[in-house]
């Protein structure tokens, strides 16, 4: 793995201090001012590198979550990129649980959803030369809601399943005429 640059190494550190926040504040009563305080950085440097502290908590999302997600159709199925996922959520559970409480409008559920939404919208396009029509684009984004819903309902209920009976519930989940395409496209 390359060297981590200054910046990169600069966000981790406001992750950390994110992270440390949540464990005893909930997300929407955090301050950046705590957040700085807490890892020893200005306000100056935290708005150098995120807008606020939602794109904070996206930004870190992004980094467990697309290291899973990048491997599918490269060896990996949904169910196993979602298994690893959910083994991210729970490895990071105070994070996570913290993170999906928060209803703002650039909450993590909000991202989570565009973000897998758009993943699965590249990687159909990339493996597939027939365009989605617009009904297996309509399944696909009630699919990613309604895995984004039942997600957030697995962390704030506390991790009953595992990650991988987490997984093959999402995958069993699937539209049949969608999962018809990701089969299709070996990608289940």
């Amino acid at each position: 793995m390359a060297e981590m640059n200054k910046q990169e190494k600069t966000r981790y550190k406001l992750a950390a201090s994110m992270k440390e926040c949540m464990k005893s504040a909930p997300v929407d009563k955090i301050t950046v001012k705590e957040i700085v305080e807490g890892c020893g950085v200005t306000r100056q440097t935290f708005y150098r590198n995120f807008l606020d502290k939602y794109d904070l908590i996206n930004w870190y999302f992004d980094k467990l979550v697309l290291q899973s997600f990048e491997q599918i159709g490269m060896g990996h199925t949904v169910g196993e990129s979602l298994t690893q996922k959910f083994e991210f959520i729970v490895n990071e559970k105070v994070f996570f649980t913290e993170a999906f409480r928060s209803d703002d409008r650039n909450s993590l559920k909000e991202h989570d959803f565009e973000l897998i939404l758009q993943f699965y919208t590249d990687l159909l396009a990339r493996k597939d030369s027939r365009a989605l029509d617009q009904e297996l684009h309509f399944l696909l984004e009630m699919y990613c809601q309604g895995s984004v819903y039942m997600t957030v309902k697995w962390v704030l209920g506390g991790m009953k399943d595992s990650p991988r009976a987490m997984s093959a519930k999402l995958v069993d989940a699937m539209p049949p005429k969608l999962a018809n395409v990701f089969d299709r496209l070996k990608l289940l």
